[in-house]
């Protein structure tokens, strides 16, 4: 079953000088959850070596909505926002959660795959596309353009 959220701690090297969780680290956690996930359906991080190509972002937003501090659990959510028929392009929303599942943080991120030889946008495998349709929409999903030249 596909890992859709997971826990963590707010740890000293996340927190700015203004003593909250730094943006940088929810884009970090964010990718962290994403990695989590796509090994949960079967697809290793070292797959993307193995098959010669990655994840690559046009777009990261990050809304705030509540502060988190040093040492706070929170959990961090997956949810489809939008993909492309052939998988080139996707949509991750990432909710990220205070302890009482106060919504803190939303990372929105668009993007497609990257091929390290090519240098251009790919269709990924059906491995990926699988654990894409594994994943819970958003209430915006919207489908997406081909990412792919034709």
């Amino acid at each position: 079953m596909a890992l859709l959220e997971k826990q963590f701690e707010a740890g000293w090297r996340d927190v700015d000088m203004n003593g909250h969780v730094a943006n940088t680290t929810f884009l970090e956690l964010a990718v962290d959850m994403r990695v989590a996930f796509f090994d949960s359906c079967g697809f290793r991080p070292q797959d993307f070596l193995k098959y010669g190509f990655g994840p690559v972002v046009k777009t990261d937003l990050v809304e705030y909505f509540r502060e988190v501090l040093m040492l706070e659990r929170i959990t961090l959510t997956i949810e489809n926002g939008g993909f492309a028929p052939d998988g080139s392009r996707f949509r991750v929303v990432n909710s990220i959660y205070k302890e009482g599942r106060v919504l803190a943080v939303r990372v929105t991120t668009v993007g497609g795959w990257l091929s390290f030889k090519e240098r251009k946008l790919i269709e990924p495998p059906d491995i990926l596309k699988r654990a894409w349709s594994q994943l819970p929409r958003t209430e915006d999903f919207q489908e997406l353009a081909s990412s792919l030249r034709k």
